[in-house]
């Protein structure tokens, strides 16, 4: 399990949205929900710190267009979807350390089956806020690559924030049983897409190179960090990676919501760079976007700031 993705008291307690706010041991959805009979939803990670939530029009926005890909209908508007999240915030107090999970799904079936005609009710929201830090802390990652290859556009494609993640679990098994951290995926030609959660970077002369969003998902994370790059004056580019090149890479770090940036210490048994600290620009670059991250912020009204 992530370092810091442990199980939190203070959770047990708090308020769930489905549909509408429910104590988080009543929350549940039918069993002929879409996303139980299969997978058929969309989802999204949100960070609060220091009372503001990061990125949220931008994480709405994907959910919707991730759902308008996969032809939902009812899909609800943005100023619902806001509103439902700011809400279930407001009922739980939580302004700091915070991540939500939400989904959202095609919704409840007339009866069994896979064909979307059968969803006659329209569609289900639901944000699960936890408290939960950083999940993978600041001592940096140990990586496998993993056997299962990560989803090509010509079967599905990664643009779609989908909540068919079996691949990706699969990859993780495999990191389990080597007893590291996770597992980096390739795509079906041997490049490094992305790990079964994050994003990747490397860093190699002073260059800062990130995969095509290909076979990976473009995350809201990685935008930010090639944001901050340019910000900053740090040369990027996005390139075909080969695993060689990631062995050999003066510095990598892994982003995503749920671990913001995260150094990587080894792959394969490799360390990456001259030590298993982190490098000088993975730390010139976290404490940029640590700063943007919190001043961009949308903020909560009923917290302090």
């Amino acid at each position: 399990m992530p370092k810091f993705n442990q199980p939190d008291s203070r959770n047990e307690n708090t308020q769930v949205w489905v549909d509408g706010l429910v104590p988080r041991a009543d929350a549940k959805v039918s069993v002929l929900d879409s996303v139980v009979q299969g997978g058929d939803a969309v989802w999204e990670g949100l960070r609060v710190r220091n009372g503001r939530v990061l990125q949220l029009k931008e994480h709405i926005r994907r959910l919707r267009d991730s759902a308008h890909a996969l032809a939902f209908v009812d899909i609800p508007d943005e100023e619902e979807v806001v509103d439902a999240i700011l809400r279930t915030f407001e009922a739980n107090g939580m302004c700091d350390g915070v991540h939500a999970r939400m989904t959202l799904s095609r919704g409840l079936k007339s009866t069994s089956g896979m064909d979307p005609r059968l969803n006659v009710h329209g569609s289900t929201l639901i944000i699960l806020p936890e408290y939960k830090g950083m999940v993978y802390g600041d001592e940096g990652t140990r990586l496998v690559t993993a056997s299962t290859r990560r989803n090509s556009p010509a079967t599905l494609d990664s643009k779609i924030h989908h909540n068919n993640l079996l691949n990706n679990i699969l990859a993780k098994i495999e990191a389990n049983v080597a007893g590291v951290d996770d597992a980096v995926m390739l795509d079906v030609r041997g490049f490094i897409a992305e790990t079964n959660a994050t994003n990747i970077f490397v860093v190699r002369s002073g260059v800062l190179m990130t995969p095509f969003p290909v076979a990976c998902l473009p995350g809201l994370t990685r935008s930010m960090v090639l944001d901050v790059a340019a910000r900053i004056g740090i040369p990027a580019v996005e390139a075909d990676l080969s695993l060689t090149e990631l062995y050999t890479a003066d510095e990598a770090f892994t982003t995503g919501t749920m671990g913001g940036l995260s150094h990587m210490r080894e792959v394969d048994g490799r360390l990456i760079g001259p030590s298993d600290a982190m490098g000088p620009i993975t730390l010139k670059l976290q404490e940029a976007y640590q700063q943007m991250v919190w001043d961009e912020g949308h903020p909560l009204a009923y917290c302090s700031l």
